[in-house]
Formats: structure tokens, C-alpha cells, sequence
């Protein structure tokens, strides 16, 4: 775990020998030590059933910890959004409404929540949706749609489950940039679970590796590349170096 002497910034998640079980008796996660500091991303990476969605779970609240230590701090009046692999949007919904509908449910009135969803919407390139449906959307355009969902709370934590896993490459390729510079620009938190190690390397500041079920984190690795982060990096030495760090970990 990179501790919080080796980062300045506070923590938004601080885990402490955590451990969940499921109730069946399955022991998903086992001793997991992580801090996540304000504003980083940080990927979280590792075996299927290694337990991390598990972790996502736990930290925005959709599961209880069995045992040891989480807290999870926002700034005030700040919370977190949660983007899931499926975008879940509702077809009876325009574009503009899907975004809006969070606002909405925490009794923001109905034209101010569309008119606060327009930001969001132009931050993911889709102003010239907002009358669509989601039946006339591609698989990439109805995730972006469920990314400006997320954002249109201001979230502090932002947590993604493989949101982009069902996507041809080249498109998931064109959302992690989208999703970077969004990051950058907004300065959010952001935990990423993804089975992609290039993705990972791409999107994150560090990469946590877990091992199979109990996962544990076998490597915390601080991503040794620029901020500014073009497509053109993947073709780079230095970017296949952070992968095959990563790569170790995992086959390891």
C-alpha cells in the first residue's frame, strides 16, 4: 500500500486489513491494505473472482465490510457515483433525461436537472444527442451517456466496474481518452477495476494488482509516465515497461 507518507494528498478511501465474506462462507477478499489519496486514479486489476467488484462494492456502501477497517471521505457536499458495466439507462428516457434523472431524484426540479445535464453531455462529446433515445444509441455512445449520468452529481469518488469491457478496442481505446481528460479536468477521485492491462497503464497514476480469490493486493505500482497522456503513448517503450511490470504481478 502506498502509505500516506508517501502521499500528501488526504485520503477519500483508507482500507485497513479488510476483509469481506460472503455469506455462503466464500472469503472474496482477504487483508486488503490500500489508500486512495484525493484526485488520483488509481486502476484496480487481477483475476477473475479475485474479488474486485467486490471492493468497489464495499467502498461506495452496496456491501458491508465483515471485518477490519474502511473509510471513505468526500469533500463536503460531495458523494460518489458508481458506472457499472452495463449502462442501465432507461429507454422510455431521452438522452438528456437519462442524465438529468439523478438530479431529479434528490428533488432538483425538473428543468433545472436538464439544463445542469447539458455540461456533463457536452464533457463526454454527445451535445448533439440529447433528443436521442437509447435504442438509437451505439454500444460506446450509451456508455458515454452513463459516464455523464455519474458526472452530473459532481462526484468527489467517482467508481467504474469495467464500464468499457463490451467495446471493440478501438472504441474503448477513444473512451479511456475521453475518460483521462475528464479526470484531468475535473480533478475527481477515481477507482477503475479493468482486466485490460494496457488500459490500466493508460488511465491510471497506479495500478493495484489483486491475487486469485482471497484477493490480496500483490503489487501497488505507481504508473512512471507523463500526465499528458496521448494514444500515441501505447507504441512508446516506456508504456510497454509499465505494462510488463504490471504483467508480472499478475502471472505471478
Amino acid at each position: 500500500m502506498i502509505s500516506p507518507n508517501a502521499d500528501a494528498t488526504p485520503p477519500v478511501v483508507a482500507a485497513r486489513d479488510l476483509r469481506h465474506v460472503f455469506p455462503d462462507g466464500t472469503v472474496a477478499l482477504d487483508g486488503i491494505d490500500l489508500w486512495v489519496g484525493e484526485g488520483s486514479f488509481v486502476a484496480v486489476l487481477g483475476p477473475s473472482g479475485c474479488g474486485k467488484s467486490t471492493l468497489l462494492r464495499l467502498i461506495s456502501g452496496l456491501e458491508r465490510v465483515s471485518e477490519g477497517h474502511l473509510t471513505v471521505q468526500f469533500r463536503e457536499h460531495a458523494g460518489l457515483a458508481f458506472v457499472f458495466q452495463d449502462a442501465h439507462l432507461m429507454p422510455w428516457r431521452t438522452v438528456l433525461d437519462n442524465v438529468a434523472l439523478p438530479l431529479e431524484l434528490r428533488g432538483v426540479p425538473r428543468t433545472e436537472a436538464r439544463r445542469r445535464a447539458l455540461e456533463p453531455l457536452a464533457d463526454v462529446e454527445l451535445s448533439d444527442a440529447v433528443a436521442r433515445f437509447p435504442d438509437e444509441l451505439s454500444g460506446g455512445m450509451r456508455m458515454r451517456v452513463s459516464i455523464a449520468r455519474a458526472l452530473v452529481t459532481e462526484p468527489a469518488l467517482l467508481l467504474l466496474d469495467e464500464p468499457f469491457a463490451a467495446l471493440d478496442e478501438l472504441t474503448r481505446q477513444r473512451l479511456d481518452e475521453r475518460l483521462r481528460a475528464l479526470w484531468h479536468r475535473r480533478k475527481m477521485t477515481v477507482i477503475f477495476v479493468t482486466h485490460s492491462l494496457s488500459e490500466a497503464v493508460f488511465l491510471a497514476e497506479r495500478a493495484i494488482v489483486l491475487s486469485r480469490r482471497p484477493g490480496r493486493v500483490v503489487l501497488d505500482h505507481r504508473v512512471d509516465l507523463p500526465g499528458a497522456r496521448a494514444e500515441s503513448i501505447r507504441a512508446e517503450v516506456a508504456f510497454a515497461r509499465q505494462v510488463a511490470a504490471v504483467y508480472k504481478a499478475l502471472e505471478e
